[in-house]
């Protein structure tokens, strides 16, 4: 069943494979997309990382970044570089809003949860 714009559940499961990923891991959308059986979410997850800003407790959003590891929602972070800088406090390297060693950054939710059920 694919997910939509008005299910607060889905946004919720999002947030809940967010708060997961680890202090210096990134993410891609359609990681946690997949992860919830619906691959073709992506945009989904952005829109719940959108919105993840006004939560309590806080979405690790920064972790979360495009299939390239570009840092794709940046401007939803307030100042243009902030999500470069939480990433940088995390040991990420960015450079031109791309992450750098994007493949040993990579925390894939389908491999790294599976492991802890």
């Amino acid at each position: 069943m694919a997910a939509s714009k008005t299910d607060p559940s889905f946004f919720e499961n999002v947030f809940d494979v967010v708060r997961l990923i680890p202090k210096g891991r990134v993410t891609s959308y359609g990681a946690i997309a997949r992860y919830l059986g619906s691959g073709r979410s992506a945009r989904l997850v952005g829109w719940a990382m959108n919105l993840s800003h006004s939560t309590d407790p806080s979405i690790p959003a920064h972790r979360v970044v495009n299939r390239n590891g570009m840092l794709s929602g940046k401007h939803h972070f307030g100042a243009p570089d902030q999500m470069q800088k939480l990433l940088e406090a995390e040991g990420v390297v960015v450079v031109e809003d791309q992450i750098q060693d994007f493949k040993s950054h990579y925390w894939d939710p389908n491999e790294a949860l599976d492991l802890e059920r």
